[in-house]
Order: structure tokens, then C-alpha cells, then sequence
């Protein structure tokens, strides 16, 4: 489950610091120094408010989560990744547009906020990795109920649970490391 929620961090932090940079060297009509306090802030309160968004949610589903039985789909973390970045990059691309067209009203702002997105998806990723290390279980939703990209859509009737060995992910969605 938190590989789902870690997916789309990387792109739009990425992006979003692309975006503030390109921002940065356009004056536009506040100007950089008031433009990049403000995105500064609006990075900090994005972050604050993605981390918090459904949590109550995302501890509910934990909560009442069941173990994984032989009938669940559980697919690894790479093709996870993959198809949630592909199917929304058409989304991430316009992000970046949008973040970029604004640096001519409030030069790096935009950025900074898509950027504060990728910083508050990760920092929930850790919080779920924390809740998973505490619990020693891995979350996971089944495919066919996580088909729009949200590990807590309505559709998603609860949380499936394996031992923390269990596939490819390390608790937080990161990648497992080798020995």
C-alpha cells in the first residue's frame, strides 16, 4: 500500500524543483524574493497538509486489515510503480505546466507546491512504513480495488496483510535491499 502512495513523490518532487528553478530566473509580478518566501511557505503547508489528508482513513483500512489469502492479486512493487506513474503522467505533466505558466504571477511558488506534494506523499509513505515496522506486516491492496491509484478509495473494502519478508517492498514502499 505504501508503495502506491511513494509513486508519485519522486515525480513531483522532482518536477516540482525543476519548476521552481525555472521560476527562479523569471522576476515576475511579485518578484524572486517574495515569490520564493511565499512558495517556501506553500511548500511547508502542502507537505503538512498532504501528510495529514485521509489519515484517519488510512488508519481505519490498517486497523480492520485481514490476511492475504491464496485468491488476492498482490503485484510487486516495481509494476506498481510503473503503472501508477504511467498512468498518470498526462496529470504530472500538466502539474509541471501549470507550476512552471505560474512563475510569471509568483515566481517559483508553483514549484515549491509541487515539490511540498512529493515531500508530504513521502513523508506518509514513511509514516505507513512506521505503522508497518510497528506492527511487523506489510499492507497491501488488492489490484482490481486500487485500480484508480488511491490505496483509500472507496472502492477499497480493506487492507490485505503479509510478513514483513513478503514481496519485493520494504516497509514505506521503499525497495527491499539484497544481502
Amino acid at each position: 500500500m505504501a508503495v502506491i502512495v511513494r509513486a508519485g513523490a519522486a515525480p513531483l518532487w522532482w518536477a516540482g524543483l525543476v519548476a521552481a528553478a525555472a521560476g527562479a530566473f523569471v522576476s515576475g509580478l511579485t518578484g524572486r524574493r517574495i515569490g520564493l518566501l511565499a512558495g517556501a511557505a506553500l511548500f511547508i503547508v502542502t507537505a503538512a497538509l498532504v501528510l495529514l489528508a485521509r489519515g484517519g482513513r488510512y488508519a481505519e483500512l490498517a486497523r480492520s486489515a485481514s490476511r492475504a489469502g491464496r485468491g488476492d492479486f498482490l503485484q510487486d512493487r516495481a509494476v506498481t510503480v510503473r503503472r501508477w506513474r504511467r498512468g498518470h503522467r498526462w496529470w504530472l505533466l500538466g502539474a509541471f505546466v501549470v507550476a512552471v505558466a505560474s512563475s510569471f504571477a509568483l515566481p517559483g511558488a508553483g514549484g515549491l507546491v509541487l515539490a511540498g506534494v512529493g515531500a508530504g506523499l513521502w513523508a506518509k509513505a514513511v509514516r505507513i512504513g512506521q505503522r508497518e515496522r510497528r506492527d511487523d506486516v506489510l499492507y497491501w491492496v488488492r489490484t482490481d480495488w486500487a485500480r484508480g491509484g488511491s490505496p483509500v478509495a472507496e472502492r477499497v473494502a480493506g487492507h490485505r496483510t503479509t510478513g514483513p519478508e513478503a514481496g519485493d517492498a520494504a516497509p514505506g514502499g521503499a525497495r527491499r535491499r539484497r544481502r
